[in-house]
């Protein structure tokens, strides 16, 4: 007995997550610091456009400091730089930062963080943190890829925000130096390797043409929610496209290969399987002891 379970125990080893290891922190703690580094250095950007829209270096401290989502950021000071009211300019930076509370509903389930700091961690849910976090293979891991990430970016966002509003007038116009392009490029680096899939290259295909095809036509931050619909969609057009590979032409049930079928292949199934237990069930009141041995259990099925 005790060496089966020794079996079971390696094998449940083998296949589930690989163990955590000193080695394994420290790659997590690279590529995270790698990560923030590069993001935090946009903040460069962030700063510079700030003051070019008429907002006082204290007030682009504090969008840094209090909002901390890039996005969101560049989008209120890309609007008042365009002529728009603060409250419009407000509105689609919100709508902008919305995905970051779909990011916190997956995370909080996969850290499980303690009361005492969900809402530090709250205030660092971002993209860049949202996608080091989900790379992980385990909960240890996830833990340190957001922890790193998230205070490297915020550091760093916030000190480069500082040092960027301060130095506007030397540095210039922030297309020159390419600063603004260093975020999106990142999580772009980031997404790369998780479209393994048809369907989740479909899905990034589909968000990314609903984006910039809505982007001239709808306020700010409106098409990166409606880039979010891309997801169910392609989800539905797969589910349905299954159903049809598993009709026959002719409009019947046909059993796929590993002997599942449609809903009403499984009643008519249900329904025969039903009668013929029912037949045979009265066969062994009759006659308990078979030939084969076969019980009035085995007769059911």
């Amino acid at each position: 007995m005790t060496r089966v379970l020794e079996q079971k125990d390696d094998s449940d080893s083998a296949t589930g997550p690989p163990p955590d290891t000193p080695q394994r922190d420290r790659a997590v703690v690279r590529d995270a610091l790698g990560v923030g580094v590069a993001v935090g250095l946009s903040g460069f950007a962030f700063g510079v456009t700030a003051v070019e829209a008429g907002i006082s270096t204290a007030q682009a401290c504090a969008l840094s400091l209090l909002v901390f989502t890039g996005a969101s950021q560049f989008a209120l000071v890309g609007a008042l730089a365009a002529g728009a009211g603060p409250l419009t300019a407000a509105a689609g930076a919100f709508f902008l930062g919305v995905r970051n509370a779909f990011y916190g509903l997956r995370l909080a389930a996969l850290l499980r963080l303690p009361r005492a700091v969900r809402p530090l961690a709250a205030h660092m849910v971002i993209d860049e943190t949202a996608a080091v976090t989900l790379a992980q293979r385990t909960r240890r891991s996830a833990r340190i890829g957001f922890t790193v990430t998230g205070v490297t970016v915020f550091v760093l966002w916030n000190l480069t925000t500082l040092l960027g509003a301060l130095g506007a007038g030397a540095l210039g116009d922030t297309a020159t130096w390419g600063l603004d392009a260093a975020g999106p490029a990142v999580f772009l680096a980031l997404l790369a390797p998780m479209l393994r899939t048809g369907a989740a290259r479909a899905t990034a295909a589909l968000g990314a043409a609903l984006g910039l095809g809505l982007l001239p036509v709808l306020p700010g931050g409106v098409p990166v929610l409606l880039a979010a619909l891309a997801a169910p969609a392609v989800l539905l057009a797969q589910g349905l496209r299954d159903r049809r590979r598993g009709r026959k032409p002719g409009g019947g049930c046909a059993a796929s290969e590993d002997g599942i079928g449609t809903g009403t292949g499984t009643e008519e199934a249900t329904g025969t399987a039903e009668a013929t237990g029912t037949e045979e069930a009265t066969v062994p009141e009759e006659a308990p002891g078979s030939e084969d041995g076969a019980g009035p259990g085995e007769g059911r099925l």
